[in-house]
């Protein structure tokens, strides 16, 4: 009997390696393309991560190359001229939005432009609302100012103590000294609150006559304040 048991396992195990020649040749073509496709996503993507490295190192010595002109026209001028997509372009209005003294009005035009431009991500808009707001000062209205100042002070935006810090300066210049100093009292026990902020709350409050207790100082949260 084991002739026979031994020719049927044979003839079973060539039938099994038949069919399994059988599908490999009709779908093998499906593990090489597999294969090719991995090798050439990793090359693709490889590719891709020189590419952006090479363009923000060409945008990066445009943009020194153009900071390092005299002129501040001609800084305006060169960053002007330099190609820039995505956050690049914020980067650059945030750039050409650095000369509020010689250049007021151009100043607001790229801090609003910025502020508008809802392809740039929300902390470049949220800063360049913050700016706007600084730079314009008593020439924008100020229920204007506090509108523009209360979107961007929502818990979890990235410059909330700051916009808070702004609020209080508007109560400041309405005459409500007291609420006022209350708002400020509150930036020196926030924990996202940047130690900058915190030092000038502490001496504005000191200056509108409140007094600060030394346990109402919190600890430093470590951050400076941004841009």
């Amino acid at each position: 009997m084991s002739n026979p048991d031994s020719f049927i396992d044979e003839v079973t195990e060539e039938v099994r390696r038949d069919r399994l020649f059988a599908m490999f040749r009709k779908y093998g073509w499906i593990g090489v393309v597999a294969v090719l496709g991995i090798v050439g996503g990793a090359g693709w993507t490889e590719w891709q991560r020189t590419q952006a490295e090479a363009k923000a190192e060409a945008f990066g010595d445009a943009v020194l190359d153009a900071l390092d002109l005299g002129a501040p026209e001609d800084r305006v001028t060169a960053l002007g001229a330099i190609p820039a997509e995505g956050s690049q372009a914020a980067v650059l209005q945030l750039l050409l939005a650095s000369d509020p003294v010689g250049d007021r009005a151009g100043t607001l035009a790229a801090l609003e432009a910025l502020a508008n431009d809802a392809s740039q991500p929300p902390s470049y808009r949220d800063l360049a609302v913050l700016r706007r707001v600084v730079v314009a000062g008593a020439d924008m209205p100020l229920s204007d100012r506090r509108a523009a100042l209360d979107g961007i002070a929502a818990p979890g935006r990235p410059y909330r103590t700051m916009a808070l810090e702004q609020m209080a300066y508007l109560l400041v210049e309405e005459d409500r000294t007291d609420e006022a100093i209350a708002a400020l009292t509150v930036l020196l026990t926030d924990q996202e609150a940047p130690g900058g902020v915190r030092s000038r709350a502490q001496e504005m409050i000191i200056a509108l006559g409140g007094e600060v207790a030394p346990a109402a100082v919190a600890p430093e949260a470590g951050a400076d304040d941004a841009g």
